[in-house]
């Protein structure tokens, strides 16, 4: 609920862990409330859809991006963002002396120095959430929903004795045991989901055969 209280409106997108783009209308449909908006692009580099091109035209959108997904930085805690002059201007006199330490430093310099090979891990990554997709909805009692970023999320419903409320919990500590991670929500709106990131082809060989006779 916006009021006069608002003062940022964060969107995700995609958004995790649902995977789903923003659309431009309804970015500009917020923009236009005056209030300023930060659009969180973490996984632009699997989707190809950014606000980026926007934020020159408007003194109150932001754009932020991270190393931690494509350039595979997690823990490294680097990243940048795309400001209005004015906004920009107005953080500089405010953060931190020493933000960034100096191996993120070094890490982003080099994942830059070697791009086209971390686009091309993305395109691979990118093609496989595909396949995984396609073979997930070959699971009668597993939905797949279509993700623009490097996970899937699916829910369950398992047409047995096995109470549904708790299938997502179950399936997880099962494939668990076999070495396979996926994510599960202990959250009443998630609880019936898991969130499977895309791997490599034999993970997602593997993961999809651990599936086979759960439910």
């Amino acid at each position: 609920i916006l009021d006069e209280k608002t003062k940022v409106i964060s969107v995700a997108s995609p958004n995790n862990p649902t995977g789903n783009t923003v659309t431009e209308q309804k970015i500009m449909e917020l923009v236009n409330t005056g209030k300023i908006v930060m659009v969180d692009e973490a996984y632009f580099e699997f989707s190809n859809v950014t606000m980026a091109n926007l934020v020159p035209n408007y003194s109150n959108l932001i754009v932020l991006r991270t190393f931690s997904k494509w350039a595979g930085l997690a823990g490294l805690r680097i990243g940048y963002g795309i400001f209005p002059t004015e906004i920009a201007s107005y953080l500089m006199k405010i953060k931190q002396p020493y933000n960034v330490n100096v191996a993120a430093q070094a890490a982003a310099l080099a994942s830059l120095s070697d791009i086209e090979y971390l686009r091309g891990n993305v395109a691979k990554i990118v093609a496989e959430r595909e396949r995984l997709f396609n073979k997930l909805k070959e699971l009668e009692w597993l939905k797949p929903y279509p993700s623009s970023a490097n996970f899937i999320l699916c829910s369950l419903h398992c047409h047995s004795e096995r109470s549904e409320e708790s299938l997502a919990k179950e399936i997880w500590r099962l494939l668990q045991k076999r070495g396979i991670f996926v994510r599960y929500f202990d959250s009443p709106r998630l609880r019936n989901y898991l969130r499977i990131s895309v791997g490599k082809p034999e993970d997602t060989d593997a993961l999809i055969e651990a599936l086979k006779g759960m439910c």
